[in-house]
């Protein structure tokens, strides 16, 4: 499978640590798509997110050139952050339980990311924001994890939804009043449906 680009990816996981975990193409097949290949990819995709500012990612990208060895470990970090971010959330939208490994994984982030927030005073509102420098390559994960910690601590818990699309596997917060939403996108995935569902009433008309 061609690889695809960050910044032509749909963002309508309804959070943005959902929206991270769709950075996997047909998940569900055994043809996935890694759009995560490479650690500028993973810039390109938290700039298309809105997680990083363009002089952000600039620096970021600047810095790992100088630090390759170190951009690669984030990156490996960042795809086990996701996976395991992943199972967790496909487990609550499945009924099934977390994996203790996968926790634990969460809560290391979470300590990391931590440590580099800080209480940004204003006048209406404090708000938080992160220390940086432009050296940290590690950047994009905070705001993801804490986007997780917030979702897995909230009451939304049960509008986590699984894809029904064949091989698709994308994972979505359901908000609709009767909890009806059964695609991440209708245009793709239930259009898709849509379209195989004629197909086979026909084939069973033709064959009458």
């Amino acid at each position: 499978m061609p690889e695809s680009d960050p910044r032509n990816l749909k963002l309508i996981g309804g959070s943005l640590c959902l929206d991270f975990t769709n950075t996997v193409d047909c998940r569900n097949s055994d043809h996935q798509g890694e759009i995560l290949s490479t650690y500028p990819n993973l810039v390109i995709w938290s700039q298309h997110a809105k997680i990083l500012t363009e002089d952000e990612a600039q620096a970021l990208l600047r810095a790992a050139t100088l630090h390759v060895t170190d951009a690669k470990i984030v990156l490996e970090r960042a795809i086990t952050m996701r996976e395991a971010l992943y199972r967790i959330c496909s487990g609550i939208a499945n009924r099934r339980p977390p994996a203790a490994t996968d926790i634990e994984v969460l809560n290391a982030e979470l300590s990391a990311a931590m440590a580099k927030m800080r209480l940004k005073p204003a006048a209406a509102a404090n708000s938080w924001t992160y220390t940086f420098e432009g050296r940290e390559l590690d950047r994009m994960l905070w705001p993801v994890i804490r986007s997780t910690a917030e979702l897995l601590t909230s009451d939304k818990l049960d509008r986590i939804c699984e894809c029904q699309g064949d091989n698709c596997g994308w994972l979505f917060l359901d908000m609709s009043r009767n909890r009806s939403r059964r695609w991440c996108d209708m245009k793709d995935c239930g259009n898709r449906a849509k379209a195989r569902r004629h197909y086979q009433m026909t084939r069973v008309d033709h064959s009458r």
